[in-house]
């Protein structure tokens, strides 16, 4: 029995622009938004500087995830027989 992990693309999810942010936090190990705050913030301060510096950063992402994929995980099947099931032993003679 195969277990089908659907992932959506990152930029295709819907609660994400093109996402820089969650990718940065995957690949790093925190919460993304610890990122998408301050690049809020920074819309107000300068619109034109935080659009630069979110593209440049998903351009960096998108480099980085080209040129290292992500390793998949081995699928380790065991088959384990049921609680109830009874196993016959050959005996030696």
């Amino acid at each position: 029995m195969e277990a089908q992990v659907n992932e959506v693309a990152l930029p295709l999810r819907s609660h994400t622009i093109l996402g820089v942010c969650e990718a940065v936090g995957e690949d790093f190990g925190f919460n993304p938004v610890l990122l998408r705050i301050p690049f809020a913030a920074s819309v107000i301060y300068s619109p034109m500087l935080a659009v630069g510096a979110y593209l440049g950063l998903g351009l960096i992402v998108l480099a980085s995830r080209l040129l290292f994929p992500r390793a998949k995980p081995a699928e380790a099947v065991t088959e384990q027989a049921p609680a109830n099931e009874q196993h016959e032993y050959a005996e030696a003679a």
